[in-house]
């Protein structure tokens, strides 16, 4: 809270202090471009070098109102950034962009230089002194010029092949780091746990009992996938991205796979959570099939044959096990 009585309102900067915190939000935003540019060379250089230039525009526009300060105040410029300042427009911090798509960090980009303009044009609307009115305003043309900047870089680096290449490259890349190991996961924990959850619940008809057996198949199971797969493959030599993320893609996603028909029997009467955790099956067996037609390109007849079928046989096995 006193932070945040502390910050300045805008309206009551000085002309000094506006032009201090132009430059240093076009050096964060430099900053911000380039750490996209890096974040993006190996994979997709062409977008990268869309940052980069990008990046050299914000020092551009930096050097001009630097020379603007020194001209018109000096050169000691005030120490003044956005976060001291009530309502200005805020960045996302560094470690929230690390791991955005390459559709999204476009956006991101693009709405950084819509937030800038639309601040600026909006300040100056809202001054009666003329110079400061004038600063202002030039402020909005330069984050337009930004606007106008990317999109001809963009012209120059990203023909629609190569754009359409380094999408294709991003929903593969998708694909193989989170899509893949996760489906791998839900299947696991949907399909594995269905035996021991519905062998205990035949053996013993006791609700609470097939709960706690079932919460800890999904998260044993969960915990084992997740490290498996995490270890298997650095992804290195075969590309599939991170083991953190697939290791967690594929623990998460086999932990909810078993919980999805082991929390019904939460339910204290017998039957019905029995009952409610068969739907929970079928449905998880068919969402299965889905998405493996939608994202392996897995022809979905095929698909729900194998998961159906392959879930049936496990279940009906559970069932006997435990009747017997």
């Amino acid at each position: 809270m006193r932070f945040s009585l502390n910050r300045k309102r805008f309206r009551d900067l000085t002309e000094q202090q506006v032009l201090a915190l132009a430059i240093s939000s076009e050096e964060d935003d430099a900053q911000i471009y380039r750490g996209y540019a890096e974040s993006l060379r190996a994979e997709f250089p062409d977008t990268a070098a869309i940052f980069d230039g990008m990046a050299a525009e914000e020092d551009e526009h930096r050097k001009r109102l630097i020379d603007l300060h020194v001209k018109r105040f000096g050169p000691t410029i005030p120490l003044i950034r956005r976060e001291h300042v009530s309502g200005y427009y805020a960045r996302r911090p560094v470690w929230l962009t690390q791991n955005l798509g390459l559709e999204r960090i476009r956006a991101e980009a693009a709405a950084m230089e819509h937030d800038a303009e639309h601040f600026y044009l909006a300040a100056a609307a809202r001054t009666t002194d003329a110079d400061t009115r004038k600063l202002l305003g030039d402020l909005a043309a330069a984050e337009a010029g930004h606007q106008s900047a990317a999109e001809n870089l963009s012209k120059t680096h990203l023909d629609p092949d190569t754009l359409a290449d380094e999408d294709s490259r991003a929903h593969r890349q998708f694909i193989l780091t989170w899509v893949q190991p996760g489906l791998a996961g839900l299947m696991d924990g949907s399909v594995s746990t269905l035996a021991p959850i519905f062998a205990t619940a035949f053996a013993t008809h006791d609700t609470w009992t097939t709960f706690l057996v079932g919460l800890a198949a999904s998260v044993g199971a969960g915990i084992s996938m997740g490290f498996t797969e995490a270890a298997s493959d650095d992804g290195e030599l075969s590309g599939r991205g991170s083991p953190t993320k697939r290791g967690f893609a594929s623990g998460i996603m086999t932990t909810l796979g078993g919980l999805g028909h082991a929390l019904p029997y939460l339910i204290t009467d017998f039957w019905t959570a029995t009952m409610i955790a068969i739907v929970v099956v079928f449905v998880e067996l068919w969402a299965i099939a889905w998405i493996q037609n939608k994202f392996m390109d897995t022809p979905f007849f095929r698909a729900a044959l194998q998961v159906v079928l392959g879930g049936a046989l496990v279940f009906g096995a559970g069932v006997l096990i435990g009747s017997g």
